[in-house]
């Protein structure tokens, strides 16, 4: 009798808390993307349900952009307004209004993770988790001959690259503060620039992530050497573009693009989602502690790397959840530490404690 009563406390309590909490659970499940404007003219013919729709392409392809690497973006451009419509939950028209025979909105769109990244699965793009981040960025142009220096003065990429930026990029950069001092310490290592380091410059700016670019002028060609350290890896990469005039705005705005989404697919690469493994994770918490357990479905709805979970069980001490998890155990255990859970893996079924 004990036992019965017990556990009807214990499912009128939970049913309570998947009540007040179930906004809460809905909104981590989904991709919010506001500030989506757009303006049409206001004619005889207008139709304020077409603006909307391509409000929600607008947002759509906002979110995949940041999702996915440059080389796939061209996987996803023929997708049909009704598919982008099936993947929204819900929107919001933030703000309205005419002006000068213009209707112009500012909508914000939620779109459904799962079935974003069922939708991207099917086109065989693995996506990223999106983690916006700052970088120290330090273009170096170098001259044909190796001695001719551009790093601050007279460098047209320094003076350009955070002009044009777009919405969907994770990487915001930071760019360095104008140094005689480190403009001859960098003229002293021009001997050895390809292999040196540059912490004595990087860690001036207290970042864990600087992306260095040396850029070699040769007969119609750049060749670019890029440096990319994050607190866990260094990453070196050779480009080649040819017939490219930095001097000329077209050229440069053409290379300032071409860079960007290059250090932009390194940086989702690192923080790529395979969706095509599954890894299953069998985790069991005390099941009178509701408010862990509550947490804890919290946490795995904002986790990317998640692809699903349930309750798979329970009994009189335990509640059994079955997580599935795109990436290794070591990665869904690193997760678990960085948010503080104490979870015990010494037996085949873990527990948080």
């Amino acid at each position: 009798m004990y036992y019965i009563k017990r556990l009807y406390i214990f499912f009128s309590t939970l049913a309570l808390i998947i009540f007040f909490f179930s906004t809460e659970a809905v909104k981590a499940k989904s991709f919010e993307i506001n500030g989506i404007e757009i303006a049409q003219p206001f004619e005889i013919n207008f139709d304020k349900n077409k603006v909307i729709d391509l409000g929600f392409e607008k947002a759509f392809f906002e979110l995949v952009y940041s999702l996915i690497k440059s080389q796939d973006f061209k996987k996803i451009d023929n997708i049909r307004l009704n598919e982008i419509k099936g993947m929204i939950e819900t929107f919001s028209i933030k703000e309205e209004k005419f002006i000068d025979q213009k209707y112009y909105v500012n909508l914000g769109v939620s779109f459904n993770k799962k079935k974003i990244f069922r939708y991207l699965e099917k086109k065989n793009i693995f996506p990223s988790q999106i983690i916006k981040e700052q970088f120290l960025f330090i273009p170096i142009i170098i001259g044909e001959n190796g001695n001719n220096l551009s790093i601050f003065s007279n460098n047209p990429i320094y003076a350009n690259w955070n002009k044009i930026n777009k919405r969907y990029q994770l990487i915001n950069y930071l760019l360095p503060s104008e140094d005689l001092e480190d403009f001859n310490l960098i003229k002293k290592k021009i001997d050895v620039i390809e292999t040196y380091n540059f912490n004595e410059i990087t860690k001036k700016y207290f970042l864990k992530n600087s992306i260095i670019s040396l850029i070699f002028k040769g007969n119609n060609e750049l060749r670019i050497l890029t440096k990319i350290y994050n607190d866990k890896n260094e990453i070196i990469k050779n480009d080649t573009f040819k017939n490219i005039n930095i001097d000329n705005e077209k050229d440069l705005n053409f290379l300032i693009e071409n860079l960007k989404n290059l250090y932009e697919d390194t940086w989702k690469k690192l923080n790529e989602i395979n969706t095509s493994i599954k890894v299953p994770i069998t985790i069991k918490i005390k099941n009178e502690d509701l408010k862990k357990s509550n947490n804890f479905e919290l946490f795995l709805n904002e986790i990317d790397m998640v692809s699903d979970y349930y309750i798979q069980k329970f009994d009189k001490e335990f509640i059994f959840y079955e997580v599935l998890f795109n990436g290794t155990v070591q990665n869904f255990i690193n997760i678990m530490k960085n948010k503080k859970y104490n979870l015990n893996t010494q037996k085949k079924v873990w527990i948080i404690e």
